[in-house]
């Protein structure tokens, strides 16, 4: 299957789940906790909707897996060698912040691996996407699409993105031990959502750490936008990620890296 000839459509699936996520951010909106904690609104809702509608009538014969129809379990999942995974609105306290940090994420999962992947942040028109063997381009709105690569690694002056709303102790240790090895503190890019990822593979930071759970629709999408910029994220053990392999949908902690070769891990 050439999941390639989808870009386009993907892209305007994206696009109009975004128009959708507009319309909800300019009005006084609810917001509720799911059982985790974390927080919904009505975009992500709205989001979802359009785009498992869309997807539903570009592929019908493909299952879909989003963050808000998560009670698939891993018997039925395991079964697929091929889905949709989506995060119709990743960042929502961004959101809820109204900050602009936050995208519509679309990914094809093709035996584990992300082979497609959009991402689409409404609030500026910035756009990045990818599909297998064919590079990774951001757009800006209707600007001119640049092709982007991930950058090499100069350890005297590192960059590392970090998160908006998430931090802890492991975080921290990892920042002290890069800037005792590199003897300079590190640039740091905070930032939402997956826009993180998608700096790291476009060349403006080297790396993105998360020591800390995310789900597996939040990184598919920037992942293969990554991976055909010439990074990867991988886990602490330096295993690229992979999907739909276990029951659990959440990711192990990873660092989403532009350089193949350096081990990140040694800072933790």
């Amino acid at each position: 299957m050439s999941y390639h000839q989808y870009l386009e459509q993907v892209i305007d699936i994206a696009k109009a789940a975004g128009d959708a996520i507009m319309q909800v951010y300019s009005t006084d909106f609810n917001v509720v906790k799911k059982d985790d904690n974390s927080p919904l609104t009505q975009a992500d809702l709205a989001a979802h909707q359009v785009i498992v509608q869309a997807l539903s009538k570009l592929t019908p014969d493909i299952a879909i897996l989003s963050e808000e129809s998560d009670t698939i379990g891993f018997e039925t999942r395991r079964q697929w060698q091929q889905y949709w995974l989506i995060d119709p609105l990743d960042g929502t306290r961004e959101f809820v912040k109204r900050n602009g940090e936050f995208t519509v994420n679309i990914a094809f999962i093709d035996r584990h691996q992300p082979v497609l992947g959009v991402v689409y942040a409404p609030v500026t028109g910035l756009l990045y996407y990818a599909s297998h063997g064919h590079g990774a381009y951001k757009q800006l709105e209707t600007n001119h699409t640049q092709s982007i690569h991930t950058r090499l690694l100069n350890l005297k002056q590192p960059t590392v993105a970090v998160s908006r709303s998430h931090s802890n102790e492991k975080m921290q240790q990892f920042m002290r031990n890069l800037e005792s090895v590199a003897g300079v503190a590190p640039e740091l890019i905070s930032m939402g959502s997956s826009l993180k990822i998608c700096l790291v593979a476009e060349g403006l930071a080297d790396v993105y750490p998360r020591l800390g759970p995310t789900s597996e629709w939040d990184t598919a999408a920037a992942h293969c936008v990554l991976l055909e910029a010439g990074g990867d994220i991988v886990d602490i053990s330096n295993h690229s990620l992979l999907y739909n392999t276990k029951d659990s949908l959440l990711n192990p902690s990873f660092f989403a890296k532009g350089d193949g070769v350096h081990d990140w891990s040694v800072y933790l």
